[in-house]
């Protein structure tokens, strides 16, 4: 068995926020609850205080909006292509991250329609992290969900295979005999939010 990484910044957070949005009426990068939280500000700050020390943010639709709502702190790639669907946005993503050698050994893959899934998720499934072989989604209640860890080692095989809107899933489904199922259904539904 791989030791764990030693500290959780070798995991980088890739938070999908490019997508138009059409049943909630607008980009979800864009959008606000009643009380004024940013979803966008509410997803980077679950990757961040989980453990991710470095985020990057793919956007699409309504991208120059969003990047005047970042703080400048967070590394944003444009996929020009977003609306192909989830694929898209994780092919950018992923073929945005430094290479092996500079680069993190894995990534946590979150989106940012997930509103109740905080800090303690990310956490739980960064715990997951054994280098850069592992491959570990949140489940909940035995359902699989998001954030989705990706060792470094699967990143090509991913980006060959994401398409649509189905995004890493065929690749998952692949790749099942590795995949590890991390129950979070205790601290959040995990399910994604299409209206307001």
């Amino acid at each position: 068995m791989a030791d764990r990484f030693p500290d959780p910044t070798g995991v980088h957070g890739l938070l999908l926020a490019a997508g138009e949005g059409r049943r909630m009426g607008m980009p979800k990068a864009l959008v606000r609850d009643d009380d004024g939280t940013s979803w966008l500000h509410r997803s980077l700050a679950a990757l961040r205080d989980g453990g991710c020390a470095q985020v990057t943010v793919v956007l699409g639709a309504g991208a120059a909006e969003a990047r005047l709502m970042l703080d400048g702190k967070v590394e944003v790639v444009i996929a020009a292509d977003w609306a192909e669907g989830m694929g898209a946005s994780l092919r950018a993503g992923l073929g945005a991250l430094p290479d092996a050698l500079t680069g993190p050994v894995a990534t946590l893959v979150s989106l940012v329609d997930l509103p109740d899934v905080g800090p303690d998720v990310v956490a739980r499934v960064l715990a997951a992290a054994t280098g850069p072989q592992a491959l570990a989604r949140a489940a909940y209640d035995g359902e699989p969900g998001h954030p989705v860890l990706l060792g470094r080692d699967h990143w090509a095989g991913v980006i060959e295979t994401a398409a649509g809107d189905r995004g890493a899933r065929d690749y998952l489904l692949a790749h099942q005999h590795q995949l590890t199922l991390v129950e979070c259904g205790d601290l959040a539904s995990g399910h994604d939010q299409d209206s307001r």
